[in-house]
């Protein structure tokens, strides 16, 4: 059966694309900063969200960082290639363990600048009460996208 009637979008458009779009926007701020120190964002938000951290399995470290274990593994491989992470094994012999070496340590407290500058611009594009708003839709969305 053919239908013929044409496609249309919902009202304010794909909210994939408008999620996705404005996290290039973001992400774009964020990696401008981050090269100073020879950092994507991605790789920051990895390792500052290790530090502090006992080792932590992999799949357990994907889960807190909502991406599935191919996507954490491919991310983490020139942190650990780069002597800023290791992956020691886990608590049984099916699991590997992450973990912050000295050296990551000490990269994220020289990113922490770069990172809080790169914060301060978009929380100045957007201000506070935009910022605030944004910061609870995305908690909320999460907590329901969390439950389908």
């Amino acid at each position: 059966m053919r239908n013929d009637k044409p496609l249309s979008m919902p009202e304010g458009g794909c909210t994939c694309f408008q999620i996705r779009r404005a996290a290039r926007k973001v992400t774009a701020i964020y990696d401008r900063h981050l090269a100073d120190v020879g950092l994507t964002v991605t790789q920051w938000g990895l390792l500052a969200n290790l530090a502090g951290k006992p080792p932590t399995p992999i799949g357990a470290y994907a889960e807190v960082m909502a991406m599935d274990r191919t996507t954490l593994t491919r991310n983490i491989k020139p942190l650990l290639a780069t002597g800023l992470m290791t992956l020691s094994p886990g608590p049984d012999r099916r699991t590997r363990a992450l973990t912050l070496t000295a050296e990551g340590k000490a990269m994220v407290r020289r990113a922490y600048p770069t990172w809080r500058a790169a914060e301060m611009e978009v929380r100045e594009a957007l201000g506070t009460k935009a910022t605030t708003a944004l910061h609870d839709t995305l908690r909320t969305s999460m907590a329901l996208l969390d439950a389908v």
